[in-house]
């Protein structure tokens, strides 16, 4: 069988070499990439399966990243890899963040805490097709399914939507976006015409009040 291969991205070495560890008892013949930000796990998630040996199976994700701000990282590798588990790795033990991780399809919490074979067995769990969460409260649950709502809505937007979008949550003006994303201002203004249409606002205030559920509910 084919080795299965893992992207692990976690911007704390010893956090990093833990869950690695971790991997390593769960899955002894993984092979391992490492990233210490979104914007090196993309680069990693975009590479072709041919040049690094194979496809990725298996996404470990820390919420806590520095170029990223609540769900915004975890829904970034999520559109790039579609059809591959990711996995929550954080210290915080926040209810509605387990909630709306649920809801949005990752396949697993996993706190940093928990002692290394406890780890390792869950990602044994998660490897076989199971999703491992610790148990949430019902209002948690209510209102992590209004934010999976909005995400459905999201997923619908074009790939260059979402960097538009991306960008507009990172609080960037629509000339440092153009820039940014090596496109015109006024396709810029394009974009965020569709995108207010398509979630049902009509300002970038509205659009930030919109996803804050997704955007704030992690905290330091």
């Amino acid at each position: 069988m084919k080795a299965r291969r893992v992207l692990v991205a976690d911007d704390h070495p010893l956090a990093r070499e833990g869950i690695v560890l971790a991997l390593r008892h769960a899955l002894p013949d993984a092979v391992i990439a490492c990233a210490g930000s979104i914007a090196e796990a993309e680069r990693e998630a975009a590479e072709p399966p041919a040049a690094i040996g194979g496809a990725f199976q298996l996404v470990l994700l820390d919420l806590m990243l520095p170029d990223v701000r609540g769900f915004s990282g975890f829904l970034r590798l999520q559109f790039r890899l579609p059809e591959v588990p990711i996995v929550l790795i954080t210290a915080h033990h926040d209810v509605a963040t387990i909630a709306l991780a649920r809801s949005m399809g990752a396949a697993g919490f996993l706190l940093k805490s928990e002692p290394l074979d406890a780890i390792a067995h869950a990602l044994r769990r998660i490897a076989a097709g199971e999703r491992v969460f610790p148990a949430i409260e019902a209002t948690a649950r209510a209102r992590a399914d209004n934010a999976a709502a909005l995400h459905q809505r999201l997923k619908a937007l074009s790939s260059a939507q979402r960097r538009v979008l991306f960008a507009l949550t990172d609080g960037r003006a629509n000339k440092q976006i153009a820039h940014d994303l090596a496109i015109t201002e006024a396709t810029v203004k394009a974009h965020l015409t569709a995108i207010f249409r398509h979630i049902g606002v009509s300002n970038r205030m509205q659009a930030m009040l919109l996803l804050q559920p997704l955007l704030g509910s992690v905290t330091a």
